[in-house]
């Protein structure tokens, strides 16, 4: 399996050599030449297997320059009941008749985001190892990538972190998760702007090939095609669970800010997997769901970027969204690159042709969006009603999800966080703090470490060179 930039750059590159790099050097994402296709034979025969070994199956589709045993025993010592504390990994949970929730945050850092990122911690340990090589790693969170990304990467031989952080935007317990590390190859830069400033430095630097190239840096953030690839395991697993036979489709309500949760999603429907509906659901930063509705992309500059009580999602300009649009253009690299890099450099935004924006539904995805009063009226009817505590994120998409479910047809609302991240919110809306795990009580109270940064690439450059 080879990978190629939606910008257009064509050189042939093996999964070992983009899992370190992130942007493409032409400032595209990469993406495999094709899709593998699963056809039902392979579906019933991958239905009874556990989590590690439908992984396994999956990533073997698309990584073949790792041997199937090495690749065997980095997902089998991953995804283990110890760490995921449930042999399922992502148990599903019924909510209601025709209405699940799917367990994705019972890792670590109690976010999605561990299901990709421990594994890709011992994938950068394993390849960096055969390289004999050191990596340092440079990425951008609005609360839940960060820390999941340190945790993976806590004590791994050969690999630095330097995490960029909206400074006094993401929660207490958040911030807490990240600046209470004291692993000295964790570097927490908080910098005086948006999770999007994060995110652009976190670009520049990467297109700087030269700073690049010299200071080896590498991404955690879901632009990295070895993350988004991970993900795409927990939806085949979802819709195992949730149907009785192949023949059966599911829909998924997926909370959305950057795109790569869905975007996995969007992958394993191009493999085959019977989705009927892709649900994407936003806060009240709703530039994702303007576009599915009206087909104009527009980025939204700080001051138009909402700061709400579901905060990883405080996201106005989605970094996966290119990846999407590559597939719904027919892999079209020179409009694509006209899109996103002429359009959105110049203009901050761009509009689909009429043509192009009705082959959306073909892709099967559908958007809502919600707002605080919404969260705390889904907080506390799932409460009440159902017995469960969710998050505010998961709330999100719980919301878009009533709104676009069909009938016999199975809806999976994926739990992006547990509620513990986001007591505040949980509060308000039932007058009660969120259970936490015994390990994370009092987390706030810890010593923290720390550097608050200014909106300059330069600064975060000259940072990495002192310190990397």
């Amino acid at each position: 399996m080879k990978y190629l930039s939606t910008r257009g750059d064509a050189t042939p590159r093996g999964f070992s050599e983009i899992l370190l790099e992130g942007l493409a050097p032409d400032g595209g994402l990469y993406l495999p030449a094709h899709y593998p296709k699963v056809d039902a034979a392979t579906l019933a025969r991958w239905r009874g297997l556990a989590y590690a070994d439908l992984a396994f199956e999956i990533l073997s589709l698309y990584i073949d320059d790792v041997p199937a045993a090495d690749l065997k025993r980095l997902v089998s010592s991953t995804y283990t009941a110890q760490v995921y504390g449930t042999p399922e990994i992502t148990p599903l949970k019924r909510l209601e008749d025709g209405l699940y929730l799917q367990a994705l945050s019972n890792g670590p850092t109690l976010a999605f985001k561990d299901m990709a990122m421990q594994l890709l911690g011992a994938l950068f340990e394993y390849e960096l190892g055969r390289r004999g090589q050191t990596l340092n790693i440079l990425g951008a969170t609005s609360g839940d990538t960060g820390s999941a990304a340190e945790y993976a990467m806590r004590g791994k031989r050969g690999v630095k972190v330097f995490m960029l952080s909206p400074h006094g935007r993401m929660s207490p317990f958040q911030q807490a998760q990240m600046f209470s590390l004291q692993d000295p190859n964790i570097h927490n830069l908080a910098v005086e702007g948006v999770f999007d400033d994060c995110q652009d430095i976190v670009k520049a630097v990467s297109n700087d090939l030269e700073f690049k190239r010299r200071w080896k840096i590498g991404t955690v953030n879901s632009i990295n095609w070895a993350r988004l690839l991970a993900q795409v395991v927990y939806y085949f697993a979802g819709y195992f669970q949730a149907t009785a036979s192949d023949a059966e489709r599911v829909s998924f309500a997926v909370p959305s800010g950057n795109f790569g949760n869905i975007c996995a999603g969007h992958v394993a429907r191009m493999m085959g997997l019977p989705i009927h509906r892709l649900v994407l659901a936003t806060n009240e930063n709703n530039v994702l769901d303007e576009f599915f509705r009206t087909g104009t992309y527009r980025v939204r500059g700080a001051a138009e970027t909402h700061e709400t009580s579901s905060p990883s999602m405080d996201i106005s300009k989605a970094s996966n969204f290119e990846r999407f649009v590559f597939d719904l253009l027919g892999r079209d690299t020179s409009r694509t690159r006209q899109l996103f890099h002429d359009e959105i450099g110049q203009r901050g935004a761009f509009t689909l042709t009429a043509a192009e924006f009705a082959r959306v539904a073909e892709f099967g995805f559908v958007s809502g969006s919600s707002t605080h009063a919404d969260r705390l009226a889904t907080i506390r009817d799932t409460a009440q009603r159902l017995g469960t505590v969710v998050d505010t994120h998961t709330a999100d998409g719980l919301k878009v999800a009533r709104e676009h479910r069909d009938p016999g047809v199975p809806m999976i609302v994926l739990e992006t966080a547990l509620p513990a991240k986001f007591s505040a919110t949980i509060v308000e809306a039932l007058g009660r703090e969120p259970e936490r795990p015994a390990a994370l009580a009092g987390i706030e109270q810890l010593p923290k470490r720390f550097k608050v940064m200014p909106v300059d690439a330069q600064a975060v450059k000259d940072y990495i060179a002192q310190n990397g």
